[in-house]
């Protein structure tokens, strides 16, 4: 990504975009031509050094926030193993520590787990992406250092897989969720 279309990313409103099951979700901006280039580039294309980008979009967003002078730990989207080995990365674990870098906040990357191989959820419908992600996730309570969690992803449309993570821990007695995306489609 070329720094005059870095700089062409326009920041969204510092509130939330979402409310899921009292869980705010934030949006660092719309998913526009140049933030889609970025995020299939880093996700899809092995240009790991896009996760920079991402991670200062995420940060110069965070900084607008009433929440960027809390104490956070940084948990990124899990991903499913097999595509992990496929892709030979986790993007989004590489855009959190690079947040983690500008924000100071620790990576807890050992608290979620992915278990279920899921399909891309941008081909489905509604109902459908609810079934494929229905108990895609697990939580390693031992991993939970009673902190408030920043979950971290690159794009939110129904926000359904936020939402199957927040349920979760919400299991597991874990309740101080917040959630940081890079891009949001809008209204």
């Amino acid at each position: 990504m070329c720094q005059n279309c870095y700089e062409k990313i326009e920041l969204n409103f510092p509130e939330p975009i979402k409310l899921i099951n009292e869980m705010s979700v934030y949006s660092a901006s719309l998913y526009t031509d140049n933030l889609k280039k970025l995020i299939r580039g880093l996700k899809y294309h092995k240009q790991k050094e896009l996760a920079k980008y991402m991670a200062e979009i995420l940060y110069d967003f965070w900084q607008k926030t009433d929440l960027s002078n809390e104490s956070f730990e940084i948990v990124p989207m899990p991903l499913y193993k097999k595509r992990e080995k496929e892709r030979g990365y986790n993007h989004i674990l590489l855009v959190a520590e690079e947040f983690s870098k500008l924000t100071g906040y620790s990576v807890n990357k050992d608290i979620a787990k992915r278990i279920k191989d899921t399909k891309p959820q941008y081909r489905l419908k509604k109902v459908e992406r609810l079934e494929n992600l229905k108990d895609a996730f697990q939580v390693n309570k031992e991993a939970y250092n009673n902190t408030k969690l920043l979950l971290i992803d690159d794009i939110c449309t129904t926000g359904i897989t936020l939402e199957e993570l927040m349920k979760t821990f919400k299991k597991n007695n874990i309740n101080d969720l917040y959630a940081i995306v890079g891009a949001n489609p809008g209204n």
